[in-house]
């Protein structure tokens, strides 16, 4: 019995992959297996080549692999395009009447999914649960599993239509076991599993409601929309407003407004819709009004693979907007982490009246793991505001009186009977425009200097894994955790280790230059082509990383990929 299976469903877009792909997840979770799901799109609504992926497993898991042991081919171009990423023993299940398929290659197994759609249910329609019953009846999963999961998958559709999937999936189930004799993946048991099941972007949309957050405001961009939609499912439970905007400008001055009026708002967007609000960034940066950003990264300049994968905006993030002024940036690498560094990010952003930038990517948002129930009390909700009762007293108030940390008193306007001015321009400790050049000074070094300062004693601790014994380092941030642990782990002897960045700016210099030590092959893992992790690491610390492991292909890295390039490096030396 295997410890772990991958299952690859490919077809054209709008076969229903991912359908099949959340059916049998929740299927497998229910059997008390650990789950990683991932999904490759082409940005088209028709046609193409799409497939999702999903891994089940005895143990937690953090990443995909590289190779499928079960195939669904959904059309006949799937069956020949994802041959060669076939297991040694793995098999393709396809319809050979369907695809036309004549080869007796014996990797095939062919199952009438679609005569059994409209056998059961009277349309190809619901082949979708037929597959479903045929993966089931393949690695002999419980059958009331199947039932359990696709009631929720069609929670909202009317009994006889989930009638109608449930029989179609019991003829797919009864025909894989009748046919498919082999039992090589039949998995191991798994046990009791609770576990929350979600990806990136749910993470960050939960951790946005968790903080407080009372105003969203975006323009839908790959891959960041389902933020927004996650947070509308829930605006009347928590009292949100959700406000579609007509442009990424529009978005980051909404939220600029509502916050300074004393509500915790964010954004999302992905690098294109984020240039365009960096001048909307700068403003409020100028004005110390508590953002939160997120720039779900994917491949560009322009509109580049709008539903693929990179990590190419990490200078960006950190560089954005005109002038100088504090701002810390996150890159999760899970959706613990997502959740939880979101939470932070509302808390930081008001503590410091900066805006904070959260850095993720198609990757991690569109991934779904298996994860433990939040901690509530790890994501405590920190206000940093003037309170009504104490604004009653207020005389004499100074939007950006001179402190010495940098950190003026904050209020929220008609709380307290002063007018609070504000201005882009530079500006007195009152809020009037000013041309003074010691004003100036003064209020750069309260914006920039004694911000960052305070920031850099509450950076996010890096995550570390065997970097004492190790021969080889890797050095990553953002979704390359997961290949990076599960890499390491695998390789004989503990001869690699892994150093991941959460939080990016300010960065981690001290503890970077305390983990990378001399006598280590250092390398950094990103999902760019310039190496810009090594880079600022260069500049940050002064250390020259041996060299990177880059990958630009709109692809994420896989725990097989980068272990087989760590290997060449482990056996042949330094690079």
């Amino acid at each position: 019995m295997p410890d772990e299976l991958t299952i690859k469903i490919a077809g054209e877009a709008g076969q229903g992959m991912q359908t099949i792909s959340t059916v049998l997840a929740k299927a497998f979770k229910k059997a008390g297996l650990h789950i990683f799901a991932n999904q490759d799109f082409m940005s088209r609504i028709r046609g193409g080549n799409n497939f999702s992926q999903l891994r089940v497993a005895t143990k937690p898991l953090f990443t995909l692999r590289e190779k499928s042991d079960i195939t669904v081919s959904l059309d006949k171009e799937s069956a020949k395009i994802h041959k060669p990423s076939v297991a040694g023993k793995g098999i393709i299940i396809l319809d050979r009447q369907r695809s036309g398929i004549t080869d007796n290659d014996p990797s095939y197994f062919d199952a009438p999914f679609y005569d059994m759609a409209k056998k059961a249910g009277g349309s190809e329609l619901y082949a979708n649960s037929a597959a479903c019953g045929i993966v089931a009846g393949i690695t002999r999963l419980d059958f009331r599993h199947i039932e359990g999961a696709l009631n929720e998958a069609f929670g909202d559709k009317p009994a006889d239509v989930k009638k109608i999937n449930i029989d179609t999936a019991r003829s797919g189930y009864d025909f894989a076991k009748n046919n498919f004799k082999p039992d090589i993946f039949v998995m191991k048991k798994g046990g009791p599993n609770g576990n929350l099941f979600m990806n990136g972007n749910e993470a960050i949309a939960l951790g946005a409601i968790r903080a407080g957050c009372k105003f969203y405001s975006a323009y839908p961009m790959s891959p960041s929309t389902s933020i927004m939609e996650n947070v509308s499912r829930y605006a009347k439970d928590f009292n949100i407003i959700v406000e579609q905007a007509e442009d990424e400008i529009a978005a980051i001055n909404m939220i600029i407004g509502a916050s300074f009026a004393g509500v915790r708002s964010m954004c999302a967007t992905s690098g294109g819709g984020f240039a365009l609000m960096v001048e909307g960034l700068s403003l409020a940066g100028m004005l110390e009004t508590p953002i939160v950003a997120v720039d779900a990264q994917r491949p560009a300049p322009a509109t580049g693979f709008p539903t693929r994968t990179e990590q190419a905006d990490l200078d960006f993030l950190i560089h954005a907007g005109h002038g100088e002024f504090a701002r810390a940036v996150f890159a999760p690498g899970t959706a613990e982490e997502a959740f939880y560094l979101t939470v932070k990010a509302f808390n930081l952003a008001e503590k410091y009246q900066i805006p904070v930038l959260i850095m993720t990517d198609q990757h991690l948002a569109d991934s779904s793991r298996d994860i433990e129930p939040f901690d509530m009390d790890r994501a405590k909700v920190e206000r940093h505001i003037i309170s009504k009762e104490d604004s009653r007293k207020i005389a004499g108030y100074k939007r950006y009186q001179l402190t010495e940390t940098g950190v003026s008193p904050m209020a929220v306007p008609s709380w307290i009977e002063d007018v609070i001015y504000a201005d882009s321009d530079e500006h007195t400790e009152e809020g009037h425009i000013t041309e003074d050049g010691n004003i100036r000074m003064s209020m750069v070094e309260k914006r920039f200097y004694k911000k960052m300062e305070l920031l850099s004693q509450e950076i996010e601790e890096p995550t570390r894994y065997n970097i004492e014994s190790a021969d080889t380092i890797l050095v990553g941030f953002g979704s390359t955790y997961g290949a990076m642990k599960e890499a390491c782990e695998s390789i004989a002897g503990r001869r690699a280790g892994f150093v991941h960045l959460s939080q990016v700016w300010p960065f981690p210099s001290g503890q970077i230059a305390g983990l990378l030590k001399k006598g280590k092959n250092i390398l950094t893992v990103e999902n760019n082509a310039g190496g810009q992790l090594a880079k600022l690491i260069r500049r940050s610390t002064g250390i020259e990383v041996e060299g990177s492991i880059l990958k630009y292909d709109g692809r994420p890295f896989n725990s097989d990929f980068l272990k087989e390039r760590v290997l060449e490096v482990v056996n042949n030396g330094r690079r």
